[in-house]
């Protein structure tokens, strides 16, 4: 297996999304901006009703880390992902996906079972609320997955939505482990506020004694902080993790480091879809300080990106168009030189 940068570990899943009303939320008991967990009849039975009320808008393949690790490969990093999909048509749809992204991934990946799909519901207001229905997923554990490239790697990279899942943390616990033995830096991210109020002891096992670099959005750090003054947060936060970032959707984002803390400013779009923004986010900051940017240069190129995101239907861009908004920003750059 070759050397690749950034070694990525998250569920698989295929998304399905829709345009909703809010009244819809209401009436099925959706809490708008959260992650639910359903079984396969759950789901089944709001994907029917979805399909005769609401607007479908597509099949995309999605998963936190997957939409980050899509972001920092086409920016032009090197990246594996290690899932767990079954043996079945969305599962190879999902994997050939990561591999023409430019991803490498392993058949180990392959297992009997069903592949995870996601119902993401996209209010008027553009926020995203999921339903998921984790199937083979849900029992990812270090079987699924070659922890080889994992010791030659710049990054871990972990989504907190396996905290859901005790053979998933088993695998991240030693997946942590060969990456303090290699001198492997380790990042996180919450990834919604559902993870932090009905998974928060398996969010803690995920983050363990700390991480390089931690990522949330400001209600997930209020949340987790338990506080409601981002600047608490913030002191709670830095105790374990080295490096915080902070997003706040069109507001922009804190970057806190050991040494300095400062706000970069976001960048406003005609908002339509915030699925996958956080993730995109993420990923394009992983590219640009493994790249060597500085985390402000870091910042305002992950604003860019993620809110290409949200101003799209799907939770990914093209790989064309990351490269494009890399360029772009890259010529803004030297201009302001």
């Amino acid at each position: 297996m070759a050397t690749v940068d950034l070694f990525a570990i998250g569920n698989a899943l295929i998304d399905q999304e829709f345009k909703v009303s809010n009244e819809f939320l209401t009436e099925h008991a959706l809490q708008k901006g959260t992650m639910q967990l359903a079984d396969g009849e759950t789901q089944s039975a709001l994907y029917q009703k979805l399909q005769d009320t609401q607007t479908y808008k597509g099949q995309a393949s999605g998963g936190s880390a997957a939409n980050t690790t899509v972001a920092f490969s086409s920016l032009g990093g090197t990246a594996f992902y290690g899932c767990r999909v079954g043996n079945d048509e969305l599962g190879s749809i999902y994997l050939n996906g990561l591999n023409d992204a430019g991803i490498k991934t392993t058949a180990q990946s392959i297992s009997e079972g069903v592949t995870g799909t996601c119902m993401v519901l996209i209010s008027p207001d553009s926020e995203r609320t999921m339903q998921t229905y984790l199937g083979i997923t849900a029992e990812l554990s270090d079987e699924q997955i070659d922890f080889e490239p994992l010791k030659t790697a710049k990054w871990l990279y972990i989504e907190g939505y396996l905290s859901t899942s005790e053979s998933a943390r088993e695998a991240v616990k030693q997946a942590r482990q060969i990456a303090r033995e290699h001198g492997v830096k380790i990042a996180l991210s919450l990834s919604d506020p559902a993870m932090v109020q009905y998974a928060r002891t398996g969010l803690e096992e995920l983050l363990g004694d700390g991480v390089d670099l931690l990522f949330c959005n400001e209600q997930e750090a209020l949340m987790f902080s338990e506080t409601d003054n981002l600047n608490d947060a913030i002191e709670v936060l830095k105790i374990k993790n080295q490096h915080i970032v902070i997003t706040q959707g069109a507001n922009g984002a804190m970057i806190i480091d050991p040494a300095q803390q400062f706000h970069v400013a976001g960048r406003h779009v005609e908002a339509v879809d915030a699925n996958g923004a956080g993730d995109a986010f993420s990923g394009a900051f992983l590219y640009a300080i493994n790249a060597g940017l500085s985390l402000q240069a870091a910042a305002q190129l992950s604003i860019l990106i993620s809110s290409e995101v949200v101003a799209q239907f799907g939770p990914r861009l093209s790989v064309d168009h990351y490269a494009k908004l890399f360029e772009q920003f890259k010529t803004t750059q030297q201009e302001c030189a």
